[in-house]
């Protein structure tokens, strides 16, 4: 929240625009070397000449979850009074856990008008959790980034956040997560920073089955191991075979092969799939598994 940032949005092709500022006597004292009273009159003055300038204005309040609850009502006070439409509560050093979030935003949205903005970091590995805790408790907004990248532990992460409020409270975002995977593969490409293959949603193997009591469980019925459809996000369950597998999942895998096989058949492919996991370290490939039928065969 500086005159010459705001300065240099004129002539943008924008119409709303965040003028961050301190929210916590950490940051207010120890960076800007200020006053609280100088942070109200800062909000007075820029988000003023902001309107004028024809700008929609978001006071985002850095630092929030550090800040006086007090202090953060005299804040969103101001910032309304100054014609700000919309207060963003920056949980800037992830601090925060779900509980207070929402006792937070809930006296927040009990004591302005403005639309609540959510902000969350990950350091806690609570980004998500605080976010929907946010939405439930009155906030309006919340901030999300794909596949969770952001400084240090980075923020909400988009997929968990949308799929969360959906499967957990019914709340529909509008966004469409069908070709999210094209999307999240693009960022972490773009980004360098590769997706861990068990990240929530969209990890290469959070929607794969292995253990034989999972998949015996998941061809009878997909709710019997299915929490979240991983059709919405472009995605389908996946049957591992390996060391932990079981007979059903022997005669699932060759079923998609063309070849039936009785339950002694499957008994006998079995051992040899484990063998061969426990040797080579991964599960084998449809010409070895029909290389392992074509042995039992002979």
């Amino acid at each position: 929240m500086r005159q010459d940032d705001l300065t240099s949005c004129l002539g943008l092709a924008v119409d709303n625009i965040d003028l961050s500022i301190s929210a916590s006597d950490q940051h207010i004292l120890h960076k800007l070397k200020q006053s609280r009273s100088w942070v109200l009159a800062t909000i007075d003055n820029l988000v003023r000449k902001a309107k004028d300038y024809g700008f929609n204005v978001c006071v985002g309040l850095e630092d929030a979850s550090r800040a006086d609850i007090d202090f953060l009502l005299r804040l969103c006070e101001h910032a309304q009074n100054a014609g700000a439409f919309r207060v963003r509560f920056a949980d800037t050093v992830g601090i925060m856990e779900p509980f207070g979030v929402f006792e937070t935003i809930k006296t927040l949205r009990a004591n302005t008008d403005l639309a609540i903005e959510m902000h969350a970091h990950d350091d806690l590995g609570l980004a998500t959790a605080n976010t929907l805790a946010a939405a439930l408790a009155g906030a309006t907004h919340v901030n999300t980034t794909v596949n969770g990248l952001g400084e240090r532990a980075g923020n909400a992460a988009l997929e968990e956040v949308v799929v969360g409020l959906k499967q957990l409270y019914g709340i529909e975002t509008g966004v469409n997560l069908r070709h999210f995977s094209e999307l999240s593969s693009l960022v972490a490409n773009a980004s360098g920073d590769a997706i861990g293959t068990r990240k929530s949603l969209i990890g290469k193997n959070v929607f794969s089955h292995e253990a034989g009591i999972h998949v015996d469980g998941l061809l009878k019925d997909l709710n019997n191991y299915q929490g979240v459809d991983p059709a919405i996000v472009g995605r389908q369950h996946e049957l591992v075979l390996g060391k932990h597998s079981g007979t059903q999942a022997v005669i699932y895998a060759y079923q998609q092969l063309g070849i039936h096989l009785n339950r002694e058949q499957a008994q006998h492919l079995l051992l040899a799939v484990k063998d061969f996991v426990k040797t080579a370290k991964r599960s084998p490939t449809p010409v070895e598994l029909n290389q392992f039928h074509q042995a039992i065969g002979d």
